[in-house]
């Protein structure tokens, strides 16, 4: 089917918008490139969205917000700070809604560092070392080994670091896609500075933060 064989109403545009909430003319855009396939632009959509972040992730982001989220009647809490580079984007609904959206996605998954650049050289090591053992003991030749290592190691991030998980409201995309999303959206860098998560009944608690060179994450 060609582009000029498709025709893009305001429903399919509204549709799409409300799937991503990228805006009207990006919605419109992506339909026409993908020749009214919906999935397709919401594809479009996403990748494009990447690309922005990629562009924008060297600038400076020292604006945001703070927020809070219980769940589970009381028995879980969750405090976040989101950064953007204005105050004029932390006080947009779509920031808002995202802050929102990681504070739950946090109380729900727990993870323990929010990049893969956080995880500490002794946890990154003793989990390597485990996987290493555990396939070498399948007597597979070494370069399969490693192979199954770094299979091993991708889950191992997708577990513990936050913008590697699967968001729980979307499972096709990462924590990292979603923020990509939002940053294609409003047009700034945006970025998750620390949280910390409790649970009634445990005795430690999940404290994890970004550094401009090196991430820490500790439990107390």
């Amino acid at each position: 089917m060609s582009t000029a064989t498709v025709n893009i109403d305001a429903k399919m545009v509204k549709e799409l918008r409300d799937k991503t909430g990228a805006p009207f003319g990006d919605c419109k855009n992506a339909l026409v490139e993908s020749n009214g396939d919906l999935e397709q632009a919401v594809i479009i959509l996403r990748k494009r969205g990447v690309a922005m972040a990629g562009k924008k992730a060297s600038r400076t982001t020292n604006e945001g917000s703070v927020a809070s989220y219980i769940h589970a009647g009381g028995k879980i809490g969750v405090l976040l700070e989101l950064n953007c580079e204005s105050d004029f984007v932390a006080r947009t609904d779509d920031f808002k809604e995202l802050l929102h959206d990681i504070s739950m996605h946090v109380a729900a998954t727990d993870p323990k560092y929010i990049r893969r650049e956080d995880v500490t050289a002794e946890d990154y090591d003793r989990e390597k070392e485990i996987y290493r053992s555990q396939a070498a003991g399948t007597g597979k030749p070494a370069n399969v080994v490693e192979k199954i290592v770094e299979g091993k190691m991708a889950k191992f991030y997708e577990e513990v670091c936050l913008l590697d998980q699967p968001f729980i409201k979307d499972q096709t995309i990462t924590v990292s896609q979603l923020i990509a999303t939002k940053i294609g959206k409003l047009g700034e860098n945006i970025s998750i500075r620390r949280f910390a998560r409790f649970k009634v009944g445990e005795q430690s608690w999940t404290i994890a933060q970004t550094k401009p060179a090196t991430g820490e994450e500790t439990k107390q």
